[in-house]
């Protein structure tokens, strides 16, 4: 090839989707808008969502609940793992996507994406372990064994952080799906080209497709029919304003959802177990001790 046609080569512009159901698809109406960087330079056109890819994803979500919540806890830290090797082979990307998302140098992004990936391990690191941080036996005045174990709550609708477009966005993402449940994220508006590419990794990793659905577009917009959907358990208000969160959890009312208002956090700081608990459901189980010889002792 010769030197004048290296230097006419054009590279690949890259096409952004939604992800749902485990598959890449355009909006259903076609519809797509504008992503700049900090200084206003126009990054790609990322699918502007509509009410029916919500309820696309919720359908989805829905669909892989089972599976993912009767695997194992173990089996569930062993997927997340791999997620966070498939996101240590494409650190340089998310590096250059986080950079220009929200206006950090070359070395600082580096440092929120390698954050990030750490983050996504801790989380990993927890499933097996929550059951017994919030679970366990309970004294009772009778011949019981009384136990208490967690359970997923569901469908969970998560509203990613405006401002941290990846590091947030792991941390509201990464607990919901620890602890059995699924997702459907909406990713920043204003930087969701992160988040459309996390979606990339985890389709080639080990998660189940449904499991997690990432929609882009306007978050009121999104946000509505899902906050109101009878087949969302919770909702996750995170990325959220204070308007728009009280609108929200009005409409989240109609089928009692469980509400995770938005509050201020340090994403950078090590998270506790709030968002591990806060889309978990206790289910307690009574059963007679029964009892042994003729003395009438108990077990």
């Amino acid at each position: 090839m010769s030197e004048k046609s290296e230097q006419q080569r054009l590279s690949v512009f890259k096409t952004y989707k939604l992800y749902v159901g485990g598959k890449f698809p355009r909006s259903e109406s076609g519809r797509v808008y504008e992503v700049s960087d900090s200084k206003g330079k126009w990054l790609a056109n990322a699918p502007l969502s509509s009410r029916k890819d919500a309820r696309d994803a919720v359908v989805a979500a829905r669909k892989a609940f089972g599976g993912w919540s009767g695997a194992t806890a173990y089996n569930r830290g062993q997927v997340l793992y791999r997620v966070a090797e498939m996101l240590e082979g494409r650190r340089d990307q998310f590096t250059r996507e986080v950079a220009d998302a929200e206006g950090l140098s070359k070395s600082k992004a580096a440092a929120v994406v390698d954050a990030t990936i750490d983050r996504w391990v801790w989380y990993a690191g927890w499933t097996d372990k929550i059951a017994q941080v919030v679970g366990g036996g309970n004294p009772v005045a009778g011949p019981f064994f009384n136990l208490s174990s967690p359970e997923p709550t569901g469908v969970v609708a998560v509203l990613a952080p405006r401002e941290s477009s990846f590091l947030g966005l792991v941390s509201v993402l990464a607990p919901v799906i620890a602890t059995g449940n699924t997702a459907i994220v909406v990713a920043s508006e204003n930087a969701p080209l992160p988040a459309l590419s996390l979606a990339e990794v985890l389709a080639t990793s080990d998660v189940p497709g449904g499991v997690v659905n990432v929609l882009s577009g306007r978050t009121a917009e999104i946000a509505t029919p899902l906050a109101s959907h009878q087949d969302v358990n919770a909702i996750d208000l995170a990325g959220a304003d204070e308007v728009l969160a009280k609108e929200l959890e009005m409409a989240a009312a109609d089928n009692l959802k469980r509400v995770l208002r938005p509050q201020p956090v340090d994403y950078a700081e090590t998270p506790g177990t709030d968002r591990l608990t806060a889309f978990l459901e206790t289910k307690t189980v009574w059963h007679p001790t029964g009892s042994l010889g003729a003395s009438g002792s108990s077990y």
